[in-house]
């Protein structure tokens, strides 16, 4: 298989087309500070960790199941002493975060522009719908894409889901994401083709090493531009 046999490219969204990240770890820090009376930062973070996990196949991921996680962490962490001004500043966070505004990564509109006349073009993401419709119009790159999808979780069977939806075989899809263990596994696994574009900060959960990957359809990238050079001369 190559890549002329690609028809259609999905990307990932946070940490792909924008910055998302760096606002989680930025609230962290934040959090740690609201409750330092209770708990050193690293004990604390270890706690958060712990709840997060556990929480993920109920509240899936994003801000709003973050927030719960962080309210659900001072409670442990305080042994249920945690004031009523303090959950305020902590689902605070949460708002702040919700209002950010979206920060495109370099390179990533040339790349849609350059891609969209010749493949059909998929947003596939995972966490809350509310949000991620919200930074998707916020991002201006609407246009760009045939279908949006947003996934309670990405594993193997999410995307057998999407793939049936686009009518279309493994074969002939690519994932394009900043995570090894959501975009690029489940997505090689199937047979699909995927390309890792890291972004300078992922969290903990999702980290992995590319060498775990033995596929010859697996592509590891430095930039997002880089897509295009991997593309050149195959349709565009």
């Amino acid at each position: 298989m190559s890549l002329k046999d690609i028809q259609i490219i999905a990307f990932d969204a946070d940490d792909t087309l924008w910055e998302n990240e760096n606002y989680f770890r930025e609230a962290e820090r934040k959090f740690c500070e609201i409750l330092k009376e209770y708990q050193p930062a690293d004990a604390i973070m270890a706690e958060l960790y712990k709840v997060e996990v556990q929480n993920m196949e109920i509240y899936g991921y994003g801000i709003k199941a973050f927030i719960l996680s962080l309210v659900e962490t001072a409670l442990l962490i305080s042994d249920k002493q945690v004031r009523p001004e303090q959950i305020e500043s902590i689902v605070a966070l949460g708002k702040e975060m919700l209002n950010k505004d979206v920060v495109l990564l370099d390179g990533i509109r040339d790349v849609l522009e350059t891609l969209a006349p010749d493949y059909r073009l998929v947003l596939a993401t995972k966490g809350d719908l509310l949000d991620q419709e919200r930074k998707l119009k916020k991002s201006g790159l609407l246009k760009y894409f045939h279908h949006i999808e947003v996934m309670t979780h990405k594993k193997e069977e999410n995307y057998e889901d999407l793939l049936r939806h686009l009518d279309i075989d493994a074969s002939q899809f690519m994932m394009i994401g900043n995570s090894l263990k959501s975009d690029v596994l489940p997505v090689i696994n199937l047979g699909g083709t995927a390309a890792h574009v890291p972004y300078y900060t992922t969290w903990i959960f999702e980290q992995m090493n590319p060498e775990e990957i033995k596929s010859d359809r697996f592509y590891e990238l430095k930039e997002i531009h880089d897509v295009l050079t991997l593309f050149n001369g195959v349709k565009i």
